[in-house]
């Protein structure tokens, strides 16, 4: 089966920060010819695009606070909703806690749609603050003090990886293990994912 075949590649990616999931969600969204649709980048789009809802949102980071779920859950149904995103989507960032899990069930429901896999990149605590303070020595953040990423991770695990007990029962959730090299990890995610009969278009799983 394939996904061209099912009509359906529906993902969502989780994982802590340095767990390498935006860089493999783009491969994964590629490689399925659907959107990637990461929540930054929605913010950024509508508050460039000077839209009513990124004029809210703007207002709310330059206020200094968190955009809200409500609002959040808001931004990404007026994505799904977009022509692009018809024949699936690969969520990444979204939905971040379970308040916002119901809100997107609530929403592929009155599609009559669900999730066909959420891509659950494990990685060591110790090997995602390693891989952050890389990358911030990298960039040149400073900002990004092994106490602020530990904080980040800590924020992770409390609010955003218990969303995975709601999808487990499910029996959805493709574990991966995310340590290795680019390709290792990605070659994981598509052998895991044809094994569910979840295959890019063209290929046979």
């Amino acid at each position: 089966m394939t996904a061209s075949a099912t009509g359906s590649a529906r993902f969502l990616i989780v994982g802590p920060q340095g767990s390498g999931k935006g860089t493999q969600g783009v491969l994964v969204a590629e490689a399925f010819g659907v959107p990637q649709v990461a929540t930054g980048d929605i913010f950024r789009a509508n508050v460039a695009g000077g839209t009513e809802l990124g004029k809210r949102v703007q207002a709310i980071i330059e206020a200094g606070d968190l955009v809200p779920d409500e609002l959040t859950s808001e931004l990404v149904r007026d994505r799904l909703e977009q022509p692009d995103a018809a024949g699936g989507f690969l969520l990444d960032g979204y939905p971040r806690n379970r308040g916002q899990v119901d809100d997107l069930d609530a929403f592929l429901t009155a599609r009559g749609e669900s999730l066909d896999a959420v891509i659950e990149l494990e990685v060591p605590r110790e090997e995602s603050i390693a891989r952050l303070r890389h990358r911030a020595v990298e960039q040149g953040r400073t900002d990004d003090t092994e106490e602020v990423i530990a904080n980040r991770l800590a924020i992770y695990e409390r609010e955003t990886a218990p969303i995975l007990d709601v999808y487990r029962p499910r029996g959805i959730v493709v574990r991966i293990d995310g340590v290795g090299s680019l390709d290792e990890v990605t070659e994981r995610i598509f052998s895991a994912l044809a094994a569910r009969g979840l295959a890019p278009n063209g290929v046979t799983a």
